[in-house]
């Protein structure tokens, strides 16, 4: 039979606002066509930076499992979707028209490795002279912290979709990782550390969403802000919950006139190290990363210096993780300080305690 132009048109222009109607009234499903389970789904509109909270808040999804999602009013059609399996794969489609394709399968190219979202790491390869290098094995996905193992420990704190940054010492010749995430899960490590030595900094990959991405001050840090330090610090000995501490930008360098750090006057320990300076917004300005050996100076000077600490620049680590593939979230802090413990509050889900086994 054949239809009238007129009448075509007519079925055409209903058959396209048809379907971008139904995005908002009918959910759709996303299918594992994988051979694995997966851990984490995330669906966020495309160009969104960051992956948003997991889906899989009830369970994981078997092998061949659907997930019914309704969008929110007006996310319209344009979707980036992702699927983290149980050994750390992952499966992205980008910029998907969920209007028009209701029902999505997410699998493994054939053939090839999986895709990766925005934040993944390198695959491994020789660096050029300076470039950040992996540092250290994956952990087995699975494995769990040998309590009979050697261990020192440290900070971290989430960047990216399950990206966690400390530094480089903390997790330096670690043959297994393991982070602690603010809801008391035990996530391990499963990709070699990316790791940049010259300036302490390490990237981390943990799958099962560790926690919400912190944001980095995007305008310029002055000397005699306000700070607050969060971490872990002695791990053992003091509180097994995270330590908060106040303090001052004392200096714009560090140690030797070093301007890739700050000088902060905030008390840090060890433990400390890998985790979040931040305003008094709650924006990271940097990464804690040293205390001054006082004992040292005081055999050197006669004279025992107080409170004098460093941090890497937040701009350095900036820098570190978009060389890498982070695209970090940017945020400027022009309006007034809040408290302490508000501070505290806020970076809390997304601060880690690490366990490197040696």
């Amino acid at each position: 039979m054949i239809l009238p132009l007129r009448l075509l048109l007519a079925t055409a222009v209903f058959g396209l606002a048809a379907p971008v109607a139904q995005a908002q009234t009918e959910p759709f499903r996303i299918v594992n066509q994988t051979p694995a389970t997966a851990m984490a789904l995330h669906a966020v509109r495309s160009g969104r930076p960051d992956w948003g909270g997991n889906l899989l808040n009830r369970g994981p999804l078997p092998p061949g499992g659907e997930f019914a999602l309704r969008p929110s009013e007006g996310a319209g059609c344009r979707f980036d979707l992702r699927m983290v399996l149980r050994d750390g794969q992952e499966v992205v489609r980008r910029d998907t028209d969920i209007c028009a394709q209701r029902t999505v399968a997410l699998s493994l190219p054939v053939g090839l490795a999986p895709r990766v979202a925005p934040g993944a790491l390198p695959e491994a390869k020789p660096p050029p002279e300076g470039a950040p290098t992996p540092a250290g094995p994956a952990t087995p996905p699975g494995a769990r912290p040998n309590p009979q193992a050697r261990a020192s420990s440290g900070t971290g704190f989430v960047v990216a979709g399950d990206r966690v940054m400390t530094n480089h010492h903390v997790i330096e010749a670690c043959s297994r990782i393991f982070v602690r995430t603010a809801d008391n899960r035990t996530l391990p490590v499963t990709a070699s550390p990316v790791s940049d030595s010259r300036r302490d900094l390490a990237l981390l990959r943990v799958g099962g969403n560790p926690g919400p991405a912190l944001a980095f001050r995007a305008n310029p840090v002055r000397r005699g802000e306000s700070v607050v330090t969060y971490g872990f610090p002695l791990a053992g000995l003091l509180s097994s919950g995270p330590t908060l501490t106040t303090g001052e930008v004392s200096a714009l360098a560090g140690l030797g006139d070093n301007q890739q750090q700050f000088q902060i006057s905030a008390p840090v320990q060890q433990g400390n190290s890998g985790g979040p300076l931040l305003d008094r917004q709650g924006n990271v300005i940097g990464v804690i990363v040293s205390k001054l050996n006082a004992a040292r100076i005081a055999q050197r000077t006669g004279d025992i210096p107080q409170n004098v600490n460093f941090a890497v620049k937040g701009t350095e680590a900036v820098d570190f993780l978009r060389r890498n593939g982070v695209t970090p979230v940017m945020r400027e802090s022009p309006g007034a300080e809040r408290n302490a413990a508000e501070v505290g509050e806020q970076v809390h889900p997304s601060t880690v305690f690490i366990r490197c086994e040696r």
